[in-house]
């Protein structure tokens, strides 16, 4: 394995993969574009059609999802760029302009998947729609879109985590990254000679994370037992696989005033409510089938 690498060259030494020369961008016709973008594109549009599939099963009207969708899709990026500002105001507090401008990065998932419920549930309440069923029908879309999403993150060369040297862990070129995610345990192993930092492919474990995680909501759904249940499975899924691997990033974001990793709380909420949820539902039903 080369101990300088190359500016775009991408590797993973303990599977013994070196990429070479892997673009950020393409151009057609002159004009830049960031696979960061496409990927992410990629992402909403297969979420799109899942959902329609997942709808048809359910014999749900179609159109629903392709209004819902196009609700969602806006006010969840208003909702990512929000979560992030907030929680990183620091950054834009000299220079309010800058939180407009999206080309240079800032979404948060969180903060998209927070505002694409909340847009869901007023959705539901205007289209006299119900809101976990139509909660239950969207949450595999989400995950897919997750699942394809995160590998933006790895043409970016961000969202990785702290130095590891354990199977999966990822090189990457020091003058590809940005500084402030360079910590300090990075920086202590960064070896003498080379041009490089070796870092845990964080985006790497939620994609695969959120892809066992839609394996088995997909598996599970024809078992179900009450409306939510697929949302709550969501909720609590998603959280605990985001709560650990939001432990060993370097690009947190914290409470404010604190130390302490936003999302990480926010995990915690959502798998404390999906239980709380689940438990709750299930009681009352076996108490129904009881007293029948």
């Amino acid at each position: 394995m080369k101990e300088i690498m190359e500016t775009m060259d991408i590797a993973f030494p303990n599977l013994g993969i070196y990429l070479e020369n892997v673009p950020k961008t393409f151009s057609i016709f002159g004009f830049q574009i960031a696979f960061y973008g496409v990927l992410i594109v990629t992402g909403i549009m297969s979420g799109l059609f899942m959902a329609q599939h997942v709808a048809k099963k359910e014999k749900v009207d179609t159109d629903i999802i392709w209004d819902l969708f196009l609700y969602v899709v806006f006010f969840a990026i208003v909702g990512a760029r929000v979560y992030y500002v907030l929680f990183n105001f620091g950054a834009y507090k000299d220079n309010l302009l800058k939180i407009f401008h999206l080309r240079e990065g800032g979404l948060a998932i969180y903060g998209g998947v927070i505002a694409a419920f909340i847009t869901l549930y007023v959705f539901c309440r205007v289209k006299k729609q119900s809101f976990l069923q139509l909660a239950d029908i969207c949450v595999p879309g989400l995950v897919l879109g997750q699942v394809i999403g995160r590998w933006g993150n790895f043409m970016n060369r961000e969202v990785f985590g702290e130095y590891t040297d354990n199977l999966f862990a990822m090189r990457l070129p020091i003058s590809m990254v940005r500084e402030r995610d360079i910590s300090v345990s990075i920086a202590a192993h960064i070896v003498d000679g080379t041009n490089y930092i070796q870092v845990h492919p964080t985006f790497l474990y939620e994609s695969l994370w959120n892809l066992v995680l839609l394996f088995f909501m997909l598996f599970y759904r024809r078992h179900k037992k009450f409306e939510g249940e697929m949302w709550l499975l969501y909720l609590g899924g998603y959280g605990i696989g985001r709560f650990w691997i939001e432990g060993i990033r370097t690009d947190q974001l914290y409470l404010i005033g604190t130390t302490i990793p936003v999302s990480q709380i926010v995990a915690l909420i959502c798998v404390a409510a999906a239980v709380a949820g689940d438990v709750i539902i299930r009681h009352r039903l076996h108490k129904a089938e009881t007293k029948i």
